[in-house]
Formats: C-alpha cells, structure tokens, sequence
C-alpha cells in the first residue's frame, strides 16, 4: 500500500494524495504565495484545527 500525504495550509486540510501530486500542488500554492506543508495522512488526523505549528526548519 503506498503511504499518503496531505497538504496542510492555514486554512485547510487536504484530501489524500500520492507524493508525486502533493508536491505538485505545493508548489502551485508557492507560486501563489501561499505556505503550504506536506505531512503524512497519519499526522494529519493527529493535528487538531487551530494546532499547528509550523515546522522549525522553514
């Protein structure tokens, strides 16, 4: 089974998606200037609205 992934935005939670079509999305959303995260499906359901914290290397 191949692991999933999400994007995480300010505003919103993604459906799942495959590695490959998470990094294509986030980098749509940095060409519109929006900061956006990949973090698994796993994580995902870990993070509570209004929780997250964006990660220290960025």
């Amino acid at each position: 089974m191949d692991k999933r992934y999400v994007i995480r935005t300010d505003a919103f939670i993604s459906e799942p998606m495959s590695r490959e079509e998470a990094i294509q999305q986030v980098k749509k959303y940095d060409q519109q200037g929006v900061s956006a995260y990949i973090v698994s499906e796993e994580e995902s359901k870990r993070i509570k609205p209004g929780e997250f914290r964006t990660p220290k290397w960025s």
